[in-house]
């Protein structure tokens, strides 16, 4: 019996992943926590600056009200996409009391962390094409979740010169007659720099007269320092509510980085296309952690100071040894829990028998050699830069910038 041949099956030409997909960079900070952890938990004495994660445990009333929760049928069951009535209320009460202005709970879309809000809100208004102002150094997921919505991210660079503040006339600079939206981050990460509300303000009112929509991340909006204030864009021009998005969420404020709830605060519009676009990719966020949130956000903010007050001792003290090495620049940061410092200093200098000429060769360097971990700049613009989080123990601070510092000083 003759048996057919079969025709060899040729290898697709196509991709295997989308373009789309395969264009994204891996989140820069994450990578580098995860490593970290993975060579910690292989035994290694590795210190990570990286991830920016309050080392707190989440306060207790805010666990006990999980707890609570957990039991309770109600919460074993699908619920709104937008988020619990719940909690979209209490995010309306939070807002005005912390911020100062008004907003309907209608006008509140919950989202699973401030990721996934960050994502929303570029994929809600800005279509292929769109160029969004990004000011620099940004936070490593602004330009991704751009670039997914098929949008421009147009980068504004400000150095330490001018303590990574961009100015109305950068922006001005930058802007063409494509220019959808701006990204507005203050207190930013990853720098820790603080716009006044004369800035902020400036900055508002300049986005109203070109007609130009303000995506405000506005997740370390209770840590600051100093003098610096934390200044609501809405609130310096009430007239860009209708054409702002806010982003937030209990991750950093409240030590709940893993329960996984964010928010933003949109025009009717704006709100109703993002719900709808949530319904379909992940409807509605865990009710255990809405219930936790409720908490978070309903209850004062003792916790929240007590944490922010070892932040600030983190900060001093980060900022002191960073500044005693030589060829490093690092500005005081006056928000969030991060030092961006200017390493340019150091590159092109030998240490070890190593000359790293940007920052991410330096950082590669001080994992290797010190078995410490800090993001490089290019995760967050130009080279040139290190970012180091001290959302961690005053010990391991200390020990980790020990390590850099005796590493350093061998640069010839």
């Amino acid at each position: 019996m003759n048996v057919p041949q079969q025709t060899p099956v040729q290898p697709s030409t196509k991709p295997r992943v989308s373009a789309r997909l395969a264009a994204i960079a891996e989140s820069a900070t994450l990578a580098v926590d995860a490593k970290a952890k993975a060579l910690k938990a292989a035994g290694r004495p590795v210190i990570g600056f990286g991830a920016g994660e309050p080392d707190f445990p989440t306060p207790s009333y805010i666990v006990d009200a999980a707890v609570a929760a957990a039991p309770d049928p109600v919460n074993h069951r699908y619920s709104p996409a937008a988020g619990l009535p719940a909690l979209r209320q209490a995010i309306a009460t939070k807002t005005l009391r912390d911020s100062g202005y008004e907003v309907a709970p209608s006008s509140v879309l919950v989202t699973n962390g401030g990721k996934q809000a960050v994502y929303q809100a570029f994929a809600a208004i800005v279509d292929p094409g769109d160029e969004v102002l990004l000011p620099a150094p940004y936070w490593t997921t602004y330009p991704e979740a751009i670039r997914l919505a098929g949008g421009v991210p147009v980068e504004v660079f400000a150095g330490v010169d001018q303590g990574y503040l961009v100015t109305v006339d950068q922006l001005e600079a930058a802007r063409t007659e494509r220019t959808k939206a701006l990204l507005f981050c203050s207190p930013s990460n990853p720098t820790g720099a603080v716009y006044s509300p004369e800035q902020t303000a400036a900055i508002g009112r300049w986005a109203l007269e070109h007609g130009i929509w303000v995506i405000t991340d506005e997740i370390y909006e209770h840590l600051t320092y100093d003098d610096a204030v934390f200044t609501p864009i809405v609130r310096a021009v009430p007239e860009l509510a209708d054409t702002t998005i806010v982003l937030n969420g209990v991750a950093k404020t409240y030590a709940m980085t893993g329960w996984r709830v964010g928010w933003m605060i949109a025009p009717a519009d704006v709100i109703k296309a993002a719900t709808n676009l949530q319904s379909h990719l992940t409807s509605n966020v865990a009710n255990v952690s809405q219930r936790a949130a409720i908490a978070a956000v309903s209850g004062d903010l003792s916790a929240v100071h007590e944490m922010r007050t070892a932040f600030d001792r983190r900060r001093r003290t980060m900022v002191e040894m960073l500044s005693a090495i030589d060829g490093v620049v690092c500005p005081m940061p006056t928000g969030a829990f991060y030092v961006y410092p200017s390493v340019e200093g150091v590159l092109g200098k030998t240490i070890r028998g190593v000359t790293p000429t940007t920052s991410a060769e330096l950082a590669a360097l001080i994992l290797e050699q010190v078995e410490v971990a800090v993001v490089p700049g290019e995760a967050f613009g130009p080279s040139g830069y290190l970012r180091l989080s001290y959302a961690l123990s005053d010990a391991d601070l200390a020990e980790g910038v020990g390590r850099i510092q005796k590493l350093l000083a061998e640069a010839r």
